[in-house]
């Protein structure tokens, strides 16, 4: 059985020198943004631990963990909806993680091409806060 990381709850063959850079939550986990290689599109939002990231890295397919399963699953293992790895960053804090992907099919559970189109809380155009800011 693989060692497990002084941060990390579960076992994980993660580079140590990229463990040792994570900053997860209390649960040994990373938020990690799944995003459109080519069009910068946000698809969907999801949980990795070291190993989960370790997975993502060797096999080039999304690994997360599933926190109300405790256990990992690899997107697209049981609906197609394949995302192939074109490569991972971490933000400047260490504890998000970027996966730029090409997503084969829809990225949410619900069918739709990505988790974050369903409601919109603020128009985006030139009158709301939001553009008041730039």
């Amino acid at each position: 059985m693989a060692p497990m990381t002084s941060s990390s709850p579960r076992p994980s063959r993660l580079d140590p020198e990229i463990a040792a850079r994570l900053k997860r939550s209390p649960d040994g986990l990373l938020p990690a943004i799944a995003q459109q290689y080519d069009t910068g599109e946000v698809l969907m939002l999801g949980w990795m631990d070291d190993e989960a990231l370790h997975r993502t890295l060797t096999t080039g397919r999304c690994t997360y963990w599933s926190r109300s399963r405790q256990e990992y699953w690899v997107k697209g293992d049981t609906s197609g909806h394949v995302q192939h790895v074109r490569s991972v960053a971490l933000d400047c804090d260490a504890d998000t993680v970027l996966v730029k992907v090409d997503q084969t099919g829809a990225a949410c559970h619900t069918g739709a091409r990505t988790c974050f189109d369903a409601d919109v809380l603020l128009k985006d155009d030139d009158s709301g806060p939001a553009a008041q800011d730039q």
